[in-house]
């Protein structure tokens, strides 16, 4: 009899048709973990990068300083043509490439609020007039100029009060300002008829108020007059039909 033995399986394909192990969980933790970065490289990348923003910030600041000045002058020419809502946007311009918080640009910020306050006055806007020069004083507070400039925008806005604060306090810094002097004689009487209106019309008011309390009893302010005694120059009130 003979006997039939079946063909011998291809090694590979036996191979292949063996089950798969499944990964183990040190397989699974190797295969996701990243490889680490080496600190040092990463110091030495940031000391680098460091090195070279100190390097070109002062560049950075005086190229905004030089453009800054430019524009200025551009304003200034401006300016001297009458053309003074150009002038404005020069200044402007200069304000916003001059870096802020910086000596060197200190000076330049103070000059443009300043400009912008003279082109503001010439344009008859004088509360810009007053809040440019106020800026400029800010960052400069022996500017006389600004000081000069504000007092007439408050006086031409009838503010005598604080343009009569303004000379004094550039008498402050120079106790021989004539023009300073003389501003604040003329303008003195000024301030006082002011203060002597203001107390009129409150006292008007209060009358009004006064009189449509007491008009609900047949009454009004007329009725109640004050009487100083000579002795002690107190007041007492007294009732009259």
């Amino acid at each position: 009899m003979v006997v039939i033995q079946p063909e011998e399986e291809n090694k590979e394909a036996a191979l292949q048709n063996l089950p798969k192990p499944r990964p183990t969980a040190s397989h699974i933790k190797n295969h996701h973990q990243r490889p680490h970065h080496n600190k040092s490289s990463t110091n030495t990348l940031r000391t680098i990068f460091s090195n070279n923003i100190l390097k070109t910030k002062p560049k950075l600041i005086q190229g905004g300083v030089e453009q800054g000045n430019e524009a200025k002058l551009e304003g200034n020419r401006l300016f001297g043509n009458g053309q003074y809502e150009e002038a404005l946007l020069q200044y402007e311009l200069a304000l916003q490439v001059a870096p802020q918080d910086v000596p060197s640009s200190v000076e330049l910020r103070s000059i443009c609020h300043f400009n912008r306050g003279v082109c503001f006055l010439k344009l008859g806007k004088y509360e810009d007039t007053i809040k440019e020069c106020s800026k400029a004083s800010e960052l400069n507070p022996s500017y006389m100029k600004a000081l000069v400039r504000r007092g007439e925008a408050h006086e031409k806005l009838e503010h005598f009060e604080e343009a009569i604060a303004d000379m004094k306090k550039i008498l402050e810094f120079d106790p021989s300002n004539d023009q300073a002097q003389k501003t604040i004689r003329r303008l003195e009487p000024l301030a006082a008829q002011k203060r002597e209106k203001m107390k009129e019309e409150m006292i008007g008011k209060l009358k009004e108020i006064g009189n449509s309390l007491l008009g609900r009893f047949g009454m009004n302010i007329d009725n109640f007059k004050a009487v100083q005694d000579p002795n002690t120059g107190s007041y007492s009130i007294s009732f009259q039909r």
